[in-house]
């Protein structure tokens, strides 16, 4: 196991507090990383509490359970939190769930450690994968996807408006020399970027859509929520962090839809009292403030959304 890497847990606080509301129940933190919210959710729990955590990382599945080791009420799995009905199903926990939280995106370990290839501050292998036992990595991807693969991830998860450029460059690059470091990477990325945005390095937007790809995120958060509302018990807590706007349109969209019932059709006589709603948003979305920025800069972009399920 690789050495560990300092993580500083994002909304510790203001999560555990939305998600908590029955000392008594049974909880799943969906993203374990290293910990945090897990071990302030434990300090949360009675002894009849209990929390499964689920992370696709081996390393933060070896380091959980030895930080955990010895804690009856506590249970770490391998897995992606898309899987989470199904490990609730086969605890016998289907809707009497009191609370599931998702902090998405990568953690601190995964980016400082450059043999993970996750940025492009750190020169090592494009790996990129946060299951490091399974699936492709960046460097075999890119081998492979055709221009308009490329140009697709490139445009739709990184939202990079010269992905076309880039592609093109990637793949004239590719001819000449394996893509399998990160910095090699950025520096084929950043050639093509004619316009530096101040104070972002030009293959920030890349680096990302290349990841959220790999590790098929979004893709897994559409999974999670469309199988969370049975996993729930009533009154049961979706707490969800998100780290960039594509996830997090994701997630207002899905607590938008499910405040609102299913589209009736119009002259049909239903009263609005009777329309279907399953979910009912808690508060405004959450943003870390000023001091937590201030001790931790990934906090700027996190956005915590909350929401309770009625039906």
């Amino acid at each position: 196991m690789q050495p560990q890497v300092a993580h500083t847990t994002v909304l510790l606080d203001e999560a555990v507090e939305a998600l908590v509301t029955d000392s008594n129940g049974f909880y799943v933190d969906g993203t374990f990383g290293r910990g945090g919210h897990s071990a302030a959710i434990l300090a949360r729990l009675s002894s009849q509490g209990q929390l499964l955590a689920i992370d696709k990382d081996p390393e933060a599945i070896a380091a959980g359970r030895e930080r955990f080791e010895g804690e009856s009420r506590f249970e770490l799995v391998h897995a992606s939190f898309a899987d989470i009905a199904e490990l609730v199903a086969a605890r016998g926990r289907s809707g009497a769930v009191a609370g599931v939280l998702l902090d998405l995106g990568v953690s601190s370990p995964q980016l400082d450690q450059a043999e993970r290839g996750f940025s492009f501050m750190h020169d090592g292998p494009l790996d990129m994968r946060m299951d490091t036992e399974h699936g492709q990595s960046a460097a075999e991807w890119l081998a492979k996807a055709d221009e308009a693969e490329i140009i697709r991830v490139l445009r739709d998860y990184g939202e990079e408006k010269f992905a076309r450029r880039m592609a093109v460059a990637i793949v004239r690059e590719r001819q000449v020399a394996p893509i399998v470091r990160t910095r090699q990477l950025a520096e084929i990325v950043a050639a093509a970027n004619p316009a530096w945005e101040k104070g972002k390095h030009p293959a920030t937007r890349a680096f990302q859509a290349i990841r959220i790809h790999i590790n098929r995120e979004l893709e897994d958060l559409e999974a999670l929520l469309a199988t969370v509302l049975d996993t729930l018990q009533i009154g049961g807590r979706l707490v969800v962090i998100s780290f960039h706007s594509l996830e997090d349109r994701i997630v207002k969209r899905f607590i938008r839809r499910q405040e609102k019932g299913p589209e009736i059709p119009r002259g049909l006589p239903v009263r609005d009292v009777d329309i279907p709603r399953r979910l009912r948003s808690i508060g405004r979305a959450v943003k870390a403030g000023d001091s937590e920025v201030d001790r931790n800069v990934r906090a700027r972009s996190a956005v915590m959304r909350i929401a309770e399920k009625v039906a």
